[in-house]
């Protein structure tokens, strides 16, 4: 059973949850990206939440700006270092007792999970990323790949200050639109159902999540903007140390493989598993794989 819980963290901001599983039992914490929620993770909640896949306590937020979750107004507050104290401060409320057995996050969650991971390798045992690039590999491909550079364009998009306006405009059209396949066919696991949540969770609003953007200077350079192209990240904020499984859906059009090229030099303990016929939303189009896999690298030594 799914419940929901606000988590009021010292910083005056509020994370509301999705949680299964009881209290007290070692923690798996769930972070979605963009434009997406913590119901993505339905299906997981409830699947190691059993006693036999674990039993653990299964957390899944809204991020911050998403949804239900407190959502402030300036683009400041969606700096990275606010979202990692975030981050920090529920590993805290959730799992009194250490670390969370695992931290698992897609698109943006992943990107704070990075951080989190390099800044405070305590707070977690292991870290599964889906779909979600490491910060040196992102840096890199930005500066120097064409590819990644044009797949990356539609950051600018969500920069401008009219964006919320614009993918809210005939019932969130764009927004959906990311979901579709390159022949712009919608795909099979939006039904209208998780088209009725996706909705749900718009309809509080999309500031926030454009903020995310906003905040960010990794962006493909551009005239009068130089993005990433101005940004230099040293070694000592790339490391990680913990146990890391990447889960990577190869048919990713705006991840591409290249950001898998050199994770190991920055991620030593890595497992990776790279999944053909997959998009960025593999969450959605294989959750058994998922499962499957997460589960795989829980019991791994």
């Amino acid at each position: 059973m799914i419940q929901t819980q606000a988590v009021h963290l010292p910083q005056g901001i509020t994370l509301e949850c999705r949680v299964s599983g009881l209290v007290g039992r070692p923690v798996l914490l769930f972070l979605h990206g963009f434009p997406e929620g913590a119901f993505i993770w339905d299906e997981l909640l409830l699947a190691f939440s059993r006693p036999e896949n674990g039993g653990y306590r299964c957390v899944a937020p809204y991020l911050r700006g998403f949804g239900p979750s407190s959502s402030p107004a300036e683009v400041e507050a969606y700096r990275a270092k606010h979202l990692v104290n975030d981050l920090a401060a529920l590993i805290d409320a959730e799992s009194a007792s250490g670390p969370v057995e695992c931290l698992v996050a897609h698109d943006w969650g992943g990107a704070v999970a990075w951080n989190l991971a390099n800044q405070q390798p305590g707070r977690m045992k292991r870290l599964a990323i889906i779909n979600s690039p490491h910060p040196g590999a992102f840096l890199r491909e930005l500066q120097h790949h064409a590819g990644q550079q044009a797949a990356s364009q539609y950051m600018h998009f969500l920069c401008r200050p009219d964006a919320e306006a614009l993918l809210a405009e005939d019932d969130f059209r764009r927004l959906f639109g990311f979901f579709d396949a390159p022949d712009g066919t919608a795909p099979a696991w939006l039904t209208d159902s998780v088209r009725a949540q996706y909705r749900a969770l718009w309809q509080h609003g999309l500031t926030g999540a454009c903020n995310y953007y906003r905040a960010s200077p990794l962006r493909p350079p551009r005239e009068g903007d130089p993005g990433a192209r101005a940004v230099t990240l040293p070694d000592a904020m790339l490391t990680v140390t913990v146990p890391t499984l990447v889960l990577w859906g190869m048919d990713d059009p705006a991840l591409l493989p290249g950001l898998l090229d050199g994770l190991p030099g920055w991620v030593p303990q890595l497992k990776l598993q790279q999944v053909e016929k997959a998009s960025h939303w593999i969450v959605h189009e294989h959750p058994e794989r998922v499962a499957m896999e997460l589960q795989r690298f829980l019991l791994s030594t």
